[in-house]
């Protein structure tokens, strides 16, 4: 074959150091465009960028150029630095160390497209430490629950 085609997508999530309340609506709007920015130039597009005050969550299509790894480290480096311009109640602002990433089939697109969209309504309900590990279940993914918050 001499193309290369690929459709990896990729549900992404990841919180604020400590889930510090530090995603305020003084400047969610321009994260979310600073991380989709970012997301374009890694040639992998966010389809739905959302969230709350202390996490984010992102479905992208992962380029077939660049490491998963690589990606979400320009993420969280280059908004960590960009919203620190934002004034001074963002100058101690860090991402929290890791991240989940989950793996989904096309016909998941409308449904976690929904599910990051409907991210303020969930969380009135259920924490962000909660949501991780249920999704990090539903996924499969064995993680250390000694470690998943340090």
């Amino acid at each position: 074959m001499a193309q290369t085609l690929t459709r990896l997508l990729m549900h992404i999530v990841f919180s604020t150091k400590e889930r510090r309340n530090l995603i305020t609506s003084a400047v969610v709007a321009e994260l979310h465009a600073y991380l989709g920015g970012i997301c374009r130039n890694g040639e992998s597009p966010a389809l739905v960028i959302g969230g709350t005050e202390n996490h984010i969550h992102l479905l992208i299509s992962l380029s077939k150029n660049i490491a998963l790894s690589g990606l979400m480290m320009t993420l969280k480096k280059d908004s960590s630095k960009w919203i620190k311009t934002n004034g001074t109640a963002f100058r101690h602002f860090h991402w929290q160390d890791g991240y989940g990433a989950f793996s989904i089939g096309e016909s998941q697109v409308g449904a976690v497209t929904d599910y990051i969209r409907g991210q303020k309504e969930r969380h009135q309900s259920i924490s962000f430490e909660d949501e991780l590990v249920a999704l990090a279940e539903r996924y499969g993914v064995a993680f250390d629950s000694r470690y998943l918050w340090t």
